[in-house]
């Protein structure tokens, strides 16, 4: 129980001070391989509309709403360690805002620009936006890994075009890593000089008064609604008229993409 507290208060000092926390091994070999395996599946199926649902990105492949494509997926967004990580960005009342699968291309030539996630900064409230990126390839220095500046989550204000933080570090792991960052942070994806993939899922969460960035209720089929569990259909807000009014007001914002 000794060693559970402290764990608990060494991620919520990362994630308060540095903005972000690493889980290293957080999936085994065996579910990371049947990701990848559904992931392929799916960009085979959907071609050239593969992550229509949401944005297109130059240099990536992107999939997206999918909760609505795999019970593997409806079980990613209910992750005890990262729903209490989440929490501690967040407060106790989250939802899911996205579930989206991005692939930077083998010499893709380009690199995200530094940003925060859905154009968003803290208001009044405190944080609103927190991220999980799952490490579906090791991340490394050559391949197009995370990039971050570390505490810029407290400074108030988004990254200026083309600017570059001293403090700027590059997270690499093994394939089945998990960060959870404030989305607040500066942060984006690296070029990826290699002759390979590089895939993770981005597990995006939002504090329950922002709109979703993609309306869930709207896009996860009804039979998929029907078999999730209470936590599941509360992370989706399926019984929630406030998110419904929310999303009628405008969902979909991206903290880059046009």
């Amino acid at each position: 129980m000794m060693t559970e507290l402290v764990e608990q208060e060494l991620v919520e000092q990362e994630l308060v001070e540095q903005g972000y926390v690493v889980f290293p091994g957080f999936l085994t070999e065996s579910q990371v391989a049947a990701f990848n395996t559904r992931i392929e599946e799916l960009f085979a199926i959907e071609g050239e509309n593969a992550g229509s649902e949401f944005k297109s990105e130059p240099g990536a492949r992107r999939l997206a709403n999918m909760v609505d494509k795999g019970e593997l997926f409806e079980q990613v967004i209910q992750a005890p360690e990262v729903l209490e990580a989440v929490g501690i960005v967040l407060g106790p009342d989250f939802k899911l805002s996205s579930l989206n699968i991005r692939s930077a291309n083998p010499h893709n030539g380009s690199a995200q620009p530094l940003h925060v996630d859905s154009g968003a900064l803290p208001d009044e409230r405190g944080n609103s936006v927190c991220n999980s990126v799952w490490m579906l390839d090791d991340f490394t220095e050559h391949n197009g890994a995370l990039r971050l500046v570390p505490g810029s989550h407290r400074w108030g204000r988004k990254p200026e075009p083309g600017e570059k933080p001293e403090s700027e570090l590059l997270v690499t792991g093994k394939a089945g890593t998990v960060v959870v960052m404030n989305a607040h942070m500066w942060h984006g994806g690296t070029e990826n000089f290699t002759d390979r993939q590089r895939r993770a899922m981005h597990v995006y969460y939002t504090r329950s008064d922002k709109p979703q960035q993609q309306y869930q209720k709207k896009w996860v089929r009804p039979e998929v609604q029907a078999r999730m569990s209470h936590l599941g259909r509360r992370l989706l807000a399926l019984d929630d008229p406030r998110n419904d009014a929310l999303c009628a007001l405008g969902a979909g914002m991206s903290g880059f993409m046009k």
